[in-house]
């Protein structure tokens, strides 16, 4: 575990660095999605979360449902850096490794669900979170969920439940970048930037707003949603830039899924 502001900040540094050199060697896209969760993940695996990275399928760790999926770059980077993901694999990825792109469940791996098809990692974290109550285990869920996968209905049924039944050994992060596979969510479906807040509220809970690349805050307002005991879900609203990182590619539409290209990410 990281402590210290300024070995955070040089781990996510390092996860970020990467997820670039890896994927655009060997050409995998969803690259941008992947970099705005990268604080995100290193605070949760680093300071946050309880895993044996030898045993990670011990009956007592921490939850992490990844239902971003197509933005798991970040989450292979710092599963092979603590160990769990064997290095060969992720140097490899799309180049014949047994790594997909979308997250695909393999708990040898540390990965706890497959969540390609987007709206059901919610679902599935909310029914962890559920079963674990009734089972009497104290581990604590997390899902990482993106603010446009927050438009499916399966989602907000979820979101139900869980308020319904208290499920306060669940926490929901979600990385909140504005933007979605073709453009901005404001373009879209909402009508402002800060819609999705309103909306979590009114289906009764209570979102704590963090600034999603600001690793020492985010350790702070996750490890204080896992110890918080309140009857109700937690919610942390990270707001982070998609592509953070790469100039050309910050908040940019195109670039959900498209390679940068050398030209591009050389420094201007």
């Amino acid at each position: 575990m990281l402590h210290k502001t300024s070995e955070l900040n040089n781990k996510s540094n390092y996860i970020r660095k990467e997820v670039i050199d890896i994927s655009v060697r060997n050409g995998a896209g969803h690259i941008a999605p992947s970099l705005s969760c990268v604080e995100i993940l290193t605070a949760l695996y680093y300071s946050v979360m309880t895993y044996d990275q030898k045993n990670p399928s011990w009956d007592g760790r921490d939850r992490l449902i990844f239902s971003k999926a197509h933005g798991c770059y970040a989450l292979y980077a710092i599963l092979a850096d603590i160990g769990i993901i064997p290095k060969s694999e992720w140097l490899n990825f799309y180049k014949g490794s047994g790594l997909s792109g979308c997250s695909e469940r393999k708990l040898s791996y540390g990965i706890e669900a497959g969540c390609g098809s987007l709206g059901h990692g919610l679902p599935i974290a909310v029914g962890t979170a559920f079963g674990a109550r009734k089972l009497k285990m104290k581990y604590h869920v997390f899902c990482v969920v993106g603010d446009g996968e927050l438009q499916e209905g399966t989602t907000w049924e979820a979101i139900q439940f869980a308020v319904k039944h208290e499920l306060d050994n669940l926490t929901i992060v979600v990385d909140f970048n504005g933007l979605q596979a073709m453009d901005l969510l404001v373009n879209i479906l909402d009508r402002t930037k800060m819609d999705l807040i309103g909306r979590l509220k009114g289906f009764g809970l209570s979102p704590k707003v963090c600034p999603g690349h600001n690793v020492q805050k985010l350790v702070t307002c996750l490890g204080a949603a896992k110890t918080r005991r309140d009857l109700a879900p937690s919610v942390v609203v990270a707001k982070t830039v998609k592509g953070y990182g790469v100039r050309c590619m910050e908040n940019v539409p195109k670039f959900h899924f498209r390679i940068p290209t050398s030209a591009e990410l050389r420094p201007k």
